[in-house]
């Protein structure tokens, strides 16, 4: 390995020019105005990979935006590692919050600025960058490879999805290879093994067949606005706890094990809640702030709207009202499951004065990795030699549904190796990457390849 890491070191200042250079291309998925951009960025990638020596490599054309593909898979009875990333990038409103252009490519202070530097170009690149270093200084790698790239993470991933179902047997490996997270802080080694799911729903509350007069009709009809605040209280009781029957059934609980885990990370709940300008915090009783955030389920009101919301007065009762409310979940709980129970116990409290409809927006699975499962542990040595210091592990209180697509469909351990930090402004203006953690992600990269091959 010396030979690969010091062949890392000495092309520093070269990766991070190239680096630059794909952060130029404006590849942003949601805009029709960049779909030339879209393969640029993509042909990019395909010539980065064929230069690091992979094989097989081509672009794919989907419904949407392409995807890029390429392998290495010379090493028989080695495991084989599939690498996912995606070279689509955020829009960059509000434009005039940038301090410097989103796609000129700035370093201060140690951290490269641009749209896309830490989500998800520069986290990406460490890869292709790692696999290089193997086959320039020995002409081979430890293990199989294959590089699976989209361009439409940003959307949703949905042409990437049928691509897995129906590729089953080309994306077939033993591990999926991510760096798409953060690091719980800077310079420290991290891996995080599970993600919360998700139920979003939309409940709609009918009363009278028009808007009315508050005056004239008020006190005589149910007011939709006022009944579905009613009801979004009785959701969860004082506790934090959701009243909702059935709804923690099958919900694994954290083990011991984990639960230290989280003790032993660096965490004030004082700073938590200053930085976001609280006077102190709230949630299910029994449990700490990063086992509410990472572990546990939730339902929350994203938004409620009805009747008159002008400047002004408008004094009026509503004809209807509307509530969008998301239910985040961790692993073994189902979306459709709790969408049932969810739709069944909102009618039950919802008075004969008012007609309700629910609607389905969105579902997607949660999951968690074994921290015993092989990738998992040779994860987190090879971060542990990088790092110099003892790997730590998180849960992710977000859902990313293509990493339980790979799980599920491929039979494969998610290894979300991120070396991003949340406070580096993905999806914000003035997004940026920290090279030093950019330069000891492609150290852990090549260190990872090593470890899961033994």
């Amino acid at each position: 390995m010396e030979q690969v890491i010091n062949y890392i070191n000495s092309h520093k200042d070269s990766y991070i020019e190239e680096l630059k250079n794909f952060l130029r291309i404006p590849s942003i998925s949601t805009l029709a105005e960049h779909r030339k951009d879209m393969f640029t960025a993509a042909e990019f990638v395909l010539e980065k990979l064929r230069s690091a020596g992979m094989e097989n490599v081509r672009i794919i054309e989907t419904k949407g935006h392409p995807l890029v593909y390429g392998d290495w898979l010379n090493a028989p009875g080695k495991p084989t590692v599939l690498v996912y990333g995606h070279y689509d990038v955020q829009p960059v409103d509000p434009i005039n919050l940038w301090d410097s252009a989103p796609f000129e490519p700035t370093i201060r202070d140690g951290k490269i600025y641009a749209r896309g530097a830490t989500d998800d170009k520069g986290q990406m690149y460490m890869h292709i960058k790692s696999v290089e270093a193997f086959m320039k200084t020995k002409g081979t790698l430890p293990l199989n490879v294959k590089f699976l790239i989209e361009g439409e993470e940003e959307i949703g991933s949905g042409n990437l999805e049928v691509f897995v179902n129906t590729n089953r047997d080309m994306l077939k490996c033993d591990a999926v290879l991510i760096s798409d997270t953060s690091l719980y802080g800077p310079g420290i080694p991290t891996l995080t093994y599970g993600l919360r799911g998700m139920c979003y729903m939309e409940v709609e509350v009918t009363g009278p067949n028009r808007d009315l007069h508050s005056g004239t009709f008020g006190g005589g009809v149910d007011n939709p606005i006022n009944v579905l605040a009613e009801m979004i209280s009785k959701l969860k009781d004082s506790s934090g706890k959701i009243k909702i029957p059935g709804f923690y059934n099958d919900v694994i609980k954290l083990t011991k094990k984990e639960r230290d885990n989280f003790k032993r990370l660096p965490f004030s709940e004082k700073q938590y809640a200053k930085a976001l300008g609280l006077k102190e915090l709230k949630g299910e009783k029994g449990y700490t702030t990063l086992e509410r955030v990472w572990a546990r389920p939730t339902l929350d009101c994203n938004g409620i709207f009805g009747g008159f919301t002008g400047e002004g007065a408008k004094t009026v009762l509503p004809s209807k009202a509307t509530a969008k409310i998301s239910m985040r979940l961790v692993p073994n709980q189902d979306p459709k499951k709790i969408s049932k129970i969810f739709k069944s116990y909102i009618s039950k409290i919802a008075p004969n004065t008012v007609k309700l409809n629910k609607t389905d927006l969105h579902g997607a699975y949660p999951i968690a990795t074994s921290l015993d499962d092989k990738a998992t542990v040779s994860a987190s040595k090879a971060l542990s030699k990088v790092f110099g210091k003892k790997t730590v592990f998180m849960r992710e209180g977000g859902s990313i549904p293509i990493v339980v697509v790979f799980a599920k469909k491929l039979k494969a351990a998610p290894v979300l190796m991120g070396m991003g930090l949340n406070t580096e402004n993905l999806h914000s203006p003035n997004e940026h990457f920290n090279l030093n953690h950019f330069h000891l992600g492609i150290q852990s990269s090549a260190y990872f390849l090593e470890e899961y091959s033994l």
